[in-house]
């Protein structure tokens, strides 16, 4: 059936956002090394890695992980827990509201990894992690072709665009956590939708809209209802036509206050 409305762009992170689990996690543990999260914390106090580059850094330089092969990297993504729902919501981003969504994945995490926890869901090619060059013997990582971390995402929202030749208000962008805070930065500014999938504190503040949910295709709520204009009436007879209820739908917002106590008396009572 010909499509009648627009073309979007539908970005989305991998880790934390389609999935429960790190990547690295996985991998460290795969393979019995230990202390990674106190690696990466390492690495994100001193700001040594773009923030969300952690393992590729400890990939290209920890000993330990210098051990790595492109097998090991495709099996961590098999062993990644899903959100659920990934594949219903690539399905319904083609023709939702008669607009066809292109959905991409951009993240830091190798692209092994995504290719593989995603096969048979998200194209490879429509697939945009870490990029690394091996060993043509060894197998052993020598160097990074493409790192979309930091301003690499906006790089990489900024090429799909132009080759989408869609209009600045044609994007919605997915994330989780410090990585993602350019490039909703950045959609922002060009009137796109920014979604968050997380409290993280730096990231809640600028995204457009927040939503915490395991389940992938609860990102279609603020599009139905910001993109679209749907009523929440109409909103839940759309997911029970795609057999998912929506349960619980709480819209909260809150407000997070520090106060300190100067110790100074105040100018005029409180009242």
């Amino acid at each position: 059936m010909a499509l009648s409305g627009k073309q979007y762009l539908f970005i989305s992170d991998f880790d934390q956002t389609l999935s429960f689990n790190d990547s690295g996690l996985v991998l460290s543990k795969l393979l019995n090394m230990e202390g990674f999260e106190d690696r990466v914390e390492g690495l994100s106090q001193i700001h040594l890695v773009q923030q969300g580059g952690e393992l590729v850094y400890l990939l290209l330089h920890d000993p330990e992980f210098r051990r790595v092969r492109k097998e090991h990297l495709a099996a961590v993504g098999k062993q990644i827990r899903l959100k659920e729902n990934i594949g219903l919501l690539s399905s319904v981003l083609r023709n939702l509201d008669g607009n066809e969504f292109a959905f991409h994945v951009v993240s830091a995490a190798p692209e092994e990894v995504i290719q593989s926890a995603l096969e048979g869901i998200v194209p490879p090619d429509h697939i945009h992690g870490t990029r690394f060059r091996y060993h043509p013997e060894t197998g052993e990582i020598e160097s990074i072709v493409r790192l979309p971390a930091g301003y690499g995402k906006v790089a990489v929202v900024d090429q799909l665009r132009a080759q989408m030749r869609i209009g600045h208000d044609c994007i919605v962008y997915v994330g989780d956590g410090s990585s993602d805070v350019h490039v909703m930065l950045h959609v922002n500014r060009l009137d796109g939708l920014t979604i968050a999938v997380s409290e993280n504190k730096y990231l809640t503040p600028i995204a457009r809209r927040t939503i915490l949910s395991d389940n992938a295709c609860s990102v279609l709520v603020p599009m139905l209802e910001d993109l679209f204009g749907w009523s929440s009436t109409k909103i839940r007879a759309f997911f029970e036509a795609n057999s998912l209820t929506l349960q619980e739908w709480d819209k909260v917002r809150t407000d997070t206050i520090t106060l300190v106590h100067t110790g100074a008396p105040a100018a005029a009572p409180l009242v």
